[in-house]
């Protein structure tokens, strides 16, 4: 195999990588404006209550996209472990009262999006394909 063949090689693998990363992220999308409007609109004035069903409808749209490409139900599931973790854990000082609601649901999602592109490197020959 040639350099330039390696190269288009790797490229090929990034780009799938890259496009599967995006392909999560609209999925989040789409169930954040999807599902959101199920809920009934009290539940989402509590800030610990919002980031939770926020988490949850970015989540089952994942999942579904997951399954939909056939990726492993353990994948699948590290997945959404990987998006509710932020919260889960930031709930503690929301709790404490250590940070707001917005910083809850800012930080949150600032955490979330490197997480699952962590879980991916971690995984990668999960998401060349």
């Amino acid at each position: 195999m040639t350099t330039t063949e390696v190269t288009r090689t790797t490229a090929r693998k990034l780009a799938r990588f890259a496009g599967h990363y995006v392909e999560m992220v609209v999925a989040m999308l789409v169930g954040m404006v999807a599902l959101g409007p199920l809920w009934p609109a009290a539940w989402l004035e509590r800030p610990a209550v919002d980031a939770i069903v926020m988490a949850t409808n970015m989540t089952v749209a994942m999942v579904a996209a997951m399954a939909l490409r056939r990726h492993a139900w353990p994948r699948i599931a590290e997945m959404a472990v990987v998006m509710y973790l932020p919260f889960v854990a930031l709930l503690v000082p929301y709790g404490l009262g250590a940070i707001s609601g917005t910083a809850l649901m800012v930080a949150g999602h600032v955490i979330m999006f490197p997480l699952m592109l962590a879980a991916m490197v971690w995984r990668r020959a999960e998401y060349w394909h």
